[in-house]
């Protein structure tokens, strides 16, 4: 079967989240027109997450065509203190419960990360505290019928600090301690380049585990280095030299990342993280993704 495409609003995250000058329903209308199958949404899309207004963006949705199959939630698991893990843990499970109040073929899936890499943090209890935090939350997504998602990632854009798992061996620690049938990975090749790692390489490892997908090239803005993003990733928010890119055009290798999957049987959600140069941008990288799944996930395949 033919992986669906989702579209998430790289480009308007500020006025979805911060400055509140884009509504959640006048994004829907926008990604209406790129072709999508889905909208990924983000907590801080959402004016409430109480039934009444969930159920009024579910019919938004509808009457444009469009389901919400992804659910991009930034659970932060590596806070010192039990109590605001305990806390982190609650957020999930309401997450899921948001996932859950959305209808969308295929699987469904939630999106977890392992926290933020703090100053002073041991690598053997950030990886025990995610392992524990997701655990906790594996009969909830079950009963739900979610899938939660880690995905190998670099930084919320509203956190200061970079992602804990963020390299290829800590992630697959966290990955490989936890078994169970509602919890795989989201893969995002351009976030194994910010890591320094082989988007293939990444890939590889976790192919078995990858249950949906972000598309983004990502890239430097000119005269900018790894090596400088390394020095401003403590700094609040996601870094000012990074942008995400039209997909097709940067660094990935998309015919050798889809074959991958394809072979694998892969057949989640991919959501295309772009736009942040217009709509056109995000309307082109559909396309050619679009083009790319029919070349290696022809029909009746």
């Amino acid at each position: 079967m033919l992986p669906r495409i989702a579209a998430f609003p790289k480009c308007f995250m500020d006025e979805l989240c911060v400055t509140h000058t884009m509504t959640l329903e006048r994004w829907i209308e926008l990604g209406a027109t790129l072709g999508v199958q889905g909208l990924e949404l983000y907590p801080g899309f959402l004016v409430s997450t109480d039934a009444p207004y969930l159920e009024h963006i579910r019919k938004t949705l509808a009457v444009h065509g469009l389901t919400m199959p992804m659910y991009c939630h930034s659970p932060d698991f590596t806070k010192p203190d039990p109590t605001e893990r305990a806390a982190e843990v609650t957020r999930l499970k309401r997450a899921i419960e948001v996932v859950a109040s959305f209808e969308a073929p295929g699987r469904r899936t939630c999106r977890v990360l392992s926290g933020q890499r703090r100053p002073g943090l041991g690598r053997g209890e950030g990886v025990r505290w995610t392992r524990e935090c997701i655990g906790a939350c594996l009969e909830h997504a079950e009963r739900h019928r979610v899938v939660l998602a880690i995905e190998n990632h670099y930084k919320d854009n509203y956190w200061q600090y970079p992602e804990f798992a963020q390299h290829l061996d800590v992630f697959l620690e966290v990955v490989q301690g936890i078994n169970s049938p509602w919890f795989g990975v989201n893969y995002d090749p351009s976030n194994a380049l910010l890591a320094g790692e082989d988007p293939l390489a990444v890939l590889d490892a976790v192919l078995p585990r990858v249950v949906s997908m972000h598309a983004s090239d990502r890239h430097l803005l000119p005269g900018h280095t790894l090596e400088e993003l390394r020095g401003v990733e403590d700094a609040v928010g996601y870094a000012s030299i990074l942008r995400h890119g039209e997909v097709g055009r940067g660094s990935n290798d998309y015919d050798a990342i889809l074959s991958r999957l394809a072979g694998s049987g892969f057949d989640g959600w991919i959501s295309i993280e772009d736009g942040v140069n217009g709509l056109e941008e995000l309307q082109r990288s559909v396309r050619f993704l679009e083009g790319k799944l029919a070349l290696h996930f022809p029909a009746g395949s």
